[in-house]
């Protein structure tokens, strides 16, 4: 018994001494950072550069950017699914189209100024082409804003296409 007591009391002051990893923490409010599963495609050829990134409020009723901007080669061009599943809206929002596609598990991506010739309960493959890039949403470059929501809470989109995890500093020791 007390060779136990002396390696666990050992085990404790060695854990102890050892200095803890540092960890960069999200910038993103807690409400905006939940995990998201890893696999999709852009949607967008070839991939784009990030023109906008995902900026959302401290607060869900603040203003912010509560998706990515994504530079397209050319106004007109296809925007494809990032995922497969099954078209929920297509319609005006404001002054601009939109196509949202539901991918199950309450997640849904919503992408804008597209024109889409689908309908409302249409299925779709990941990279099937679901509508055409539209002018207006950038100025002058082209580009298609890209937003993912689980339920209410928006994602940032980057999240399942990148590895966005945090670095973890290790000791030199």
């Amino acid at each position: 018994m007390r060779a136990f007591v002396m390696a666990a009391l050992l085990l404790l002051t060695t854990a102890a001494a050892a200095p803890a990893p540092f960890v960069l923490a999200p910038a993103s409010p807690a409400w905006a950072t939940t995990a998201a599963p890893a696999g999709w495609s852009w949607p967008l050829a070839p991939r784009p550069a990030v023109l906008r990134p995902f900026d959302p409020p401290d607060k869900p009723w603040l203003s912010g950017h509560r998706g990515v901007d994504l530079g397209s080669a050319s106004d007109g061009g296809p925007v494809t699914a990032p995922e497969s599943g099954t078209v929920s809206f297509v319609g005006v929002v404001v002054d601009r189209p939109v196509i949202t596609i539901d991918h199950g598990n309450g997640l849904r991506s919503s992408f804008e100024p597209v024109r889409s010739t689908l309908r409302k309960g249409a299925s779709v493959a990941k990279g099937a082409v679901v509508g055409t890039l539209l002018a207006g949403h950038c100025g002058s470059s082209p580009c298609v804003h890209w937003g993912v929501r689980r339920g209410e809470q928006y994602l940032n989109p980057l999240s399942f296409i990148l590895d966005l995890r945090p670095s973890v500093l290790l000791p030199l020791n």
